[in-house]
């Protein structure tokens, strides 16, 4: 039986190269707020960058290898919107096949509340926009982050 990985050399120590091909791993951030209109609203980041540059999507990214995906939730909402909120309750896990153009992306969705105010959004690092749209006018969103959103807001709607 072929071994399913070997032991390379590099300079950091010995690691291990798998003939497997492993899947990204990424999280999303869907944050509201009530707005003096006393309306819900989310918020949302427009992409900087490819794929789906110039589109709006949650605030997320990338998992470190040093960090949870809980603390990569948070960390990816800071970089991108400026805002620390504790992450609050997870939404769903989005695993479809195809979801990212990318490649193999899977990605953990969590939602949580901001008691601030809305103008304290700023876009940072890959977001060119952060803004806060009310839950039933959001523009159509990147990769499959509208099943989050319903996910979320029926969530919301029946804790709240």
């Amino acid at each position: 039986m072929e071994q399913e990985y070997k032991t390379i050399n590099d300079p950091d120590g010995y690691r291990y190269a798998y003939r497997y091909e492993r899947p990204a791993m990424t999280t999303d951030s869907i944050l509201f707020t009530k707005g003096e209109d006393d309306e819900w609203y989310v918020l949302l980041i427009k992409r900087g960058h490819e794929p789906y540059k110039d589109c709006w999507a949650f605030p997320g990214g990338f998992l470190n290898m040093d960090e949870t995906l809980a603390q990569c939730a948070a960390r990816e909402l800071m970089e991108e919107t400026g805002i620390s909120v504790p992450v609050r309750q997870f939404v769903g896990v989005y695993d479809a096949v195809h979801r990212d153009p990318r490649g193999r992306v899977i990605t953990v969705a969590y939602m949580s509340f901001f008691y601030g105010k809305m103008e304290d959004a700023c876009a940072g690092d890959d977001a060119a926009e952060a803004k806060w749209f009310p839950i039933l006018e959001t523009p159509t969103l990147a990769f499959d982050q509208q099943q989050m959103l319903d996910a979320a807001i029926r969530m919301m709607l029946h804790d709240n």
